[in-house]
């Protein structure tokens, strides 16, 4: 992608974030003077932005939102809710012609109708879609693609000019070179062929002017204009947007604060430092190899392995704070979606948002936007009620869907709820059995936890009919495999006419994984710490046959056991004393079967592909520090 046009994509989708906050601001206070400060310097940054580019659609839309926030700021009109909204619309529409802009290149056929019809809806916008002459013209479009790179650096109101002498202007004394080097604060000057282009050499009447002068200046608008004052009827001038006004100390303190660095850049220096976490791992069997050969010897290479894990400690630290991102860019687009969303199922809803500043590993904030949204359309079309039934049932004809993000301990904790119908757990299995996913005496055996989470089986859809929104059978499920992608862990709490609220728990580091190494008969596999919930230690005789299976009591819990063994298609060995691995599958507690536990590694685990990525039950892979590989299990998976 073009530097200048991937610089416009990021800054331009901040500008529309942080106009969105303020105009969530200003739906409950219409006379918030900072919040319509903050809106319009916002919009006004962005206009400028779009203007680079010849978005005139972008650029109509966002003059218009402009000067009535401009007028609010002035005191000469006073916001109200339904100003507030057709800005909102402005805001939704913008944000989804960037969208169009990364995808495609292009804004589509239908962005000038869309413009005319947004600018009409605010207020002192009301004649028709403005005529070609207010339209900017071609050579502006032209000059401004042309000069983007030098316009783009610039922080100061520009003048563009576009200068067509008369062909007989140097009979007359006037000299076009002259006039031109006489205007202030030039930046940039192009000389173009007038009509169809550069004459062939012996068709050039030396003494006819037959060029276009076109180019730029930083001075103010008179200031150009007096230049030209001898030949104002061929000349055409255009002010530029000019970025919003900010504390020139405060912009080079943020300019040396921050750095933007490519993501493949930061990927491949934790590459680097998992392979130096691999090299520091073989200082441990190097010692004891030492030990029966020279004692001092180990001792200094014991020493010298815990320098340089200190060291690379600090450096994995470090590294993974550059990773940290704000998730406030992958939250963005979802207000508006929800409104989107909402309206075309002519429902009410407030959606409200807390913790978008909150920072993650850039895996995660990449990796949470898809199943944040296949949960807020379940929400909107199977959660939050009609207006109409919400008042019957004696509730707020508004429904409410609330995303909150925060820590807790060495995890990160993305919450969705809603105020709506809640899930029938009895409805879900009645589904479940219907569809041949389960059998109706497994159903009826299932607690309501685990009935709730039936609604991650893939193909799974309590929908009647196929919509834009829902009823495919391809939504819960993915949300499940998201989740799990990032190794995390999604939880389900439903009242009957409450509401629903989804929790996810995903890791605060996707750098490296903890893993804990288990022995499985003679081979050794990888387990990510944070799908165990404990490890125990019983008395075979302490197993109990329960059907088909064997379970124990844990904790005061009956807890289903199964051999990792036979999971993986090994010969499971009986032991007089068993190791038991604690996992959750479905929500539940399951009890794993091992053969022992050796020692806690981190490790980069790479994702399966080739042969790997079709095996049942398997994460990825690592290196280990003899220089083997080392195959990591998603518990989850093999214990379903």
């Amino acid at each position: 992608m073009d530097e200048m046009l991937d610089q416009f994509l990021i800054e331009g989708r901040e500008l529309v974030a942080q106009a969105s906050d303020d105009f969530a601001r200003l739906l409950r206070y219409p006379q918030d003077a900072a919040a319509i400060d903050s809106a319009f310097r916002a919009i006004h940054t962005l206009k400028g932005s779009v203007a680079i580019f010849a978005l005139a659609p972008a650029e109509r839309v966002l003059h218009a939102a402009e000067d009535v926030l401009e007028r609010a700021r002035k005191g000469s009109t006073r916001l109200d809710r339904e100003t507030v909204t057709a800005l909102v619309a402005c805001l939704d529409a913008v944000d989804r012609w960037i969208d169009r802009i990364e995808a495609g290149g292009k804004l589509g056929g239908d962005a000038d109708r869309s413009a005319a019809e947004l600018v009409r809806l605010l207020p002192g916008n009301d004649a028709d879609a403005p005529s070609e002459a207010e339209q900017p013209p071609e050579w502006l479009t032209s000059l401004m693609t042309r000069e983007a790179a030098t316009l783009s650096g610039a922080s100061e109101t520009l003048v563009a000019f576009r200068y067509v002498p008369d062909a007989d202007c140097f009979f007359r004394g006037d000299d076009p070179f002259a006039i031109v080097a006489g205007i202030p604060d030039l930046i940039t000057l192009a000389i173009l062929p007038g009509g169809g282009g550069w004459p062939e050499l012996q068709a050039i009447e030396p003494f006819t002017c037959f060029s276009v002068l076109e180019g730029v200046s930083a001075a103010a608008l008179d200031q150009v204009k007096a230049a030209f004052r001898l030949v104002p009827d061929q000349v055409m001038l255009h002010p530029l947007a000019a970025p919003a006004e900010q504390d020139p100390d405060n912009g080079r303190e943020k300019a040396a604060a921050t750095l933007r660095v490519a993501a493949a850049r930061v990927d491949a220096l934790g590459e680097r430092l998992s392979e130096l976490i691999v090299a520091v791992n073989a200082f441990a069997p190097l010692a004891a190899q030492a030990d029966r050969v020279d004692a001092a010897l180990a001792a200094s290479i014991r020493a010298a392995q815990v320098d340089l894990e200190q060291a690379t400690s600090d450096l994995h630290r470090g590294v993974a704070s550059v990773r940290l991102v704000p998730l406030a860019p992958t939250l963005r687009r979802l207000p508006r979606l929800v409104r989107e969303i909402a309206a075309s199922l002519q429902k009410q809803v407030e959606f409200s948002m807390a913790g978008e500043g909150l920072e993650v590993d850039k895996e995660i904030a990449d990796g949470l936007f898809e199943p944040l949204l296949h949960l807020v359309r379940n929400a909107l079309d199977h959660g939050i009620e009609a207006a109409e039934r919400r008042q019957e049932l004696g509730k707020p004809a508004v429904g409410r869907l609330a995303l909150s993000a925060g820590r807790e301990g060495d995890a990160v904790i993305v919450t969705l709820s809603d105020d709506g119908s809640g899930i029938d757990p009895a409805r879900i299995c009645e589904v479940a059995v219907a569809r041949g996913l389960l059998s109706a005496e497994d159903a009826e055996a299932l607690s309501e936890s685990a009935a709730l989470r039936l609604i991650f089986a893939p193909g799974f859809s309590t929908a009647g009919a196929v919509t834009d929104v829902s009823g495919r059978g391809v939504g819960m499920d993915a949300v499940l495999s998201a989740v799990e992608r990032m190794r995390g862990h999604i939880d389900i709490d439903s009242r009957l006419g409450s509401g629903t609220r989804f929790r996810m728990r995903l890791p605060v580091n996707a750098l490296t994984t903890r893993l804990l190494v288990v022995a499985v008969g003679t081979d050794r596999y990888g387990v990510a710490l944070d799908q165990v919930v404990e490890t125990v230690r019983i008395d075979s005789r302490s197993l109990m046959p329960v059907g088909e299976g064997l379970a124990c009591v844990l904790r005061g819990r009956t807890v289903p056991v199964l051999s990792l063994a036979a999971l993986l298609g090994l010969a499971d060995v009986p032991a007089p004393a068993t190791r038991l691995l604690v996992t959750r599958s479905g929500g539940e507690r399951v009890a794993l079967k091992v053969d022992g536990f050796a020692e806690r590694i981190d490790a980069l685990v790479r994702p399966p592909d080739g042969m790997l990525a079709a095996v049942r039950g398997v994460s990825g892979s690592t290196v280990t520090s003899d220089g083997g590989v080392l195959l990591v299990l998603n518990l989850p998976e093999l214990a379903a």
